[in-house]
């Protein structure tokens, strides 16, 4: 069987379809990428895998998106594929309806976020939810990564027969590692006693940047490590620039983007994510799975990872205060910090590993 994952830029493919797109292959199909251009798909393709390079962009432009529309039936006419499998809202649903429109036998999507989940903006609100509700009449299979967004699939007869398939990491990757953390903090000179609070993700707003660089001044005992950088396509205000004005100074360490997460991961002591918006992150995974407690906000997504007061602590998103009082608990209490880190890893091995997921995934889309 031929198979087309699309999404929207080459970090995407990276980070969430390489681990499925590795195992169809290994079930004996052939499996094709295809997104926007960028240095990361070099990884796929070296590998072996055809990605094809589209025009799609991430923000909201109809000639643009026309544009990629043309290219993607383009590209199903010439590859005839059994199945598309699409990521992404504005990716998934240009996919989809060009997949519609060419005849393609099976039309498969995972939903990484509800564009109409997001709030504080009423006209994206309305526009996600009207894509939804079309490109939902022509998917054969509808998957989502949160439990309650495919209840809200199904409730707001986007896709009766949406499920939730989770996300997942490799536990053999992302695990406590005593000789990492030890290696890390010399590295960077950081004593084996300071508290380290770290963030892993794209610097933009709706990540909670602000929030979270105004709550650490509030926490003296502890150093904050962020790693990620801006996408091209990311828009909005520059995160770094708002962290490097926040007064932390030698407590704030900009690691930008790192190959070793895991490794940086294990040598810290609290995981942050203060996010506006979110799936299901993985970065949340990752440190669930390092055995990291973890501080996120009362979101779609990370309120299904967490489990307050045992894995670690749920804040109101927005919200400096109780951001600062959360991360200021986990600081001053080394207890607290080990047993909730080591619940977080039991509960990511029951639910959120790697080959579990795709496994899953791979039986929905029928391969």
């Amino acid at each position: 069987m031929k198979i087309i994952e699309i999404t929207n830029v080459d970090f995407s493919l990276r980070q969430f379809l390489l681990p499925l797109m590795r195992a169809a292959r290994a079930r004996g199909h052939e499996v094709v990428g295809a997104c926007a251009d960028g240095p990361l798909l070099n990884i796929p393709r070296g590998e072996g895998f055809r990605v094809i390079a589209l025009p799609l962009e991430r923000r909201v432009s109809p000639l643009s998106h026309w544009r990629a529309f043309r290219a993607l039936v383009a590209l199903f006419r010439a590859e005839k594929p059994d199945l598309v499998h699409a990521h992404m809202p504005i990716s998934g649903f240009l996919a989809r309806m060009a997949a519609w429109w060419v005849g393609v036998p099976r039309i498969a999507y995972t939903c990484h976020g509800f564009w109409f989940n997001y709030a504080g903006n009423p006209p994206r609100q309305l526009v996600g939810l009207l894509m939804e509700l079309l490109a939902g009449r022509v998917t054969d299979v509808f998957m989502t990564v949160s439990d309650e967004e495919a209840a809200d699939a199904r409730r707001l007869w986007i896709n009766r027969r949406a499920v939730s398939i989770r996300n997942g990491r490799d536990p053999a990757v992302f695990h406590p590692d005593p000789a990492a953390r030890a290696r890390i903090r010399a590295g960077l000179g950081v004593p084996a006693d300071r508290v380290v609070v770290v963030a892993v993700s794209r610097l933009v707003r709706h990540k909670g940047y602000p929030e979270l660089a105004a709550a650490m001044r509030d926490v003296a005992d502890a150093e904050l490590w962020v790693v990620g950088e801006r996408l091209e396509s990311d828009r909005g205000d520059d995160m770094a620039a708002l962290l490097h004005s926040a007064g932390l100074g030698e407590r704030l360490r900009m690691l930008g983007y790192r190959t070793d997460v895991a490794e940086i991961l294990a040598a810290a002591d609290i995981f942050v994510l203060p996010s506006h918006f979110e799936g299901l992150p993985m970065s949340v995974i990752e440190a669930m799975l390092t055995g990291l407690p973890v501080v996120a906000t009362d979101i779609r997504g990370p309120r299904e990872q967490v489990v307050p007061e045992v894995t670690g602590l749920i804040v109101p998103p927005r919200s400096v205060a109780p951001l600062a009082e959360a991360l200021r608990r986990l600081v001053g209490d080394a207890d607290f910090r080990v047993a909730a880190g080591a619940a977080g890893r039991m509960r990511a091995l029951d639910l959120y590993v790697e080959e579990k997921v795709v496994t899953r995934t791979l039986d929905l889309l029928g391969l």
